[in-house]
């Protein structure tokens, strides 16, 4: 069975956010390639949906229903249901992400 895959609204302005970051700072080249790299592995929940870990971040308090997969640098925290994944965050992870997930993720 393969699963539905969206993108929250704040998932989409991050893939934005890491492609003009990209771009301003490095070249467009760069930039397709990593939002490309990004949009595959997202891709792979359709049929992988499990493949990914609890955040520890989140699993250190006790939130269990997130998980997450590697673009190194870039992680990809998503959350599933019976037959749809939904990409919650797209984020650095060289930066602090436990207020970032808390505010995110468990409002």
């Amino acid at each position: 069975m393969n699963f539905n895959v969206y993108f929250t609204d704040d998932a989409e302005e991050d893939l934005n956010e890491i492609y003009r970051y990209i771009l301003h700072n490095d070249s467009s080249e760069n930039a397709l390639y990593v939002i490309k790299e990004i949009e595959k592995i997202i891709r792979s929940l359709e049929a992988f949906p499990e493949r990914g870990t609890v955040p520890n971040e989140l699993s250190e308090i006790g939130v269990n229903d997130f998980r997450e997969l590697f673009f190194k640098p870039y992680r990809i925290i998503y959350k599933k249901d019976e037959e749809n994944v939904y990409i919650m965050l797209i984020v650095d992870g060289r930066r602090s992400l436990q207020t970032l997930l808390e505010r995110r993720l468990l409002k």
